[in-house]
């Protein structure tokens, strides 16, 4: 059977997530593997790799707010928005101060429209936006709406800024990076980023691919999986008993009774709960489940057999 479980890897520069992807393959002699999140080649840092039945968690995974720290190049602009790019503008003689890139990063912070790079995964009529532009095809992409928690200047030297930023799914900090440079009318790219944490997971719990390769070749590489059971763990959970955790299995809804009958000493379920974990009587992880819309049963909808 294969593995189950979630890996938090340290992503080296140089790798594509697909390239990590493949080595993971290889370790756990799987092809029951994705990954979420994509990082840039030259970008490092947390990369979630799930194995097995945690693949089907990607949907909520990939909903998680991001933290990185890295450092922006100001003088000029590339069209990648990163430092692997071609320059789009000339060496800017601006040199703005700190208390300047600051106010600017300021700017940046909260629900913005923010429009991808040109070389990104973002499709236009259904094909990648970075095949587009490598052929110099015109076109456009929308802008999204996405959320910058705190964009942070770390130190600055001139030209080189750095810098933290905490965002929601969906941001590129390469856009951020050549908007600051719009902002200060001087050019920016992105020169270095490092993800640290995805959500609750961070650099603290990663693993690298060179000492999860060694711990392969020990037979302990499975000691690096983030299990089912400890997976969303902030999503509350219900333990249920035998005939409750039956009808889960069997994806049938599960009336106050039964969770009553599991928690006499509190509520059926966490109030204003959107969704839940429910485990059975050996604390084993069977399904996430909804409250239905009169509030009177849980409504399982992603069952693990």
């Amino acid at each position: 059977m294969p593995p189950d479980g979630l890996l938090v890897i340290d992503k080296p520069a140089g790798l594509t997530s697909h390239d990590v992807v493949q080595r993971v393959r290889r370790i756990f002699d799987t092809k029951h593997v994705g990954h979420g999140g994509t990082l840039d080649p030259d970008a490092t840092g947390v990369l979630l790799v799930a194995l097995g039945r945690a693949t089907r968690f990607f949907s909520f995974l990939s909903k998680e707010d991001k933290t990185y720290e890295g450092r922006i190049r100001l003088g000029f602009s590339t069209d990648t928005y990163d430092g692997s790019g071609r320059p789009t503008s000339a060496e800017s003689a601006e040199r703005p101060g700190r208390e300047a890139v600051a106010a600017a990063m300021a700017r940046l912070e909260g629900r913005i429209l923010q429009a991808p790079p040109p070389f990104s995964a973002k499709k236009v009529a259904g094909r990648p936006a970075y095949k587009m532009a490598r052929a110099k095809e015109e076109f456009s992409l929308a802008p999204s709406e996405v959320t910058v928690r705190a964009f942070r200047l770390v130190s600055y030297e001139h030209p080189f800024a750095a810098f933290e930023v905490e965002c929601s799914a969906g941001t590129y900090v390469r856009s951020l990076a050549h908007d600051l440079g719009r902002d200060l009318a001087c050019g920016a790219h992105l020169a270095a980023l490092r993800r640290t944490a995805v959500g609750p997971y961070t650099l603290a719990g990663a693993v690298t691919l060179d000492r999860l390769e060694g711990a392969a070749e020990g037979g302990s590489a499975s000691g690096f999986l983030v299990s089912l059971e400890d997976l969303l763990p902030e999503v509350p959970a219900i333990r249920l008993g035998p005939e409750a955790a039956a009808r889960v299995l069997n994806g049938s809804p599960l009336a106050l009774t039964y969770l009553s009958a599991a928690n006499p000493d509190g509520p059926p379920f966490p109030t204003g709960a959107a969704v839940v974990r429910l485990t059975g009587p050996e604390k084993r992880l069977l399904a996430l489940a909804r409250p239905s819309p009169d509030g009177a049963s849980l409504l399982p909808f992603l069952v693990l057999p």
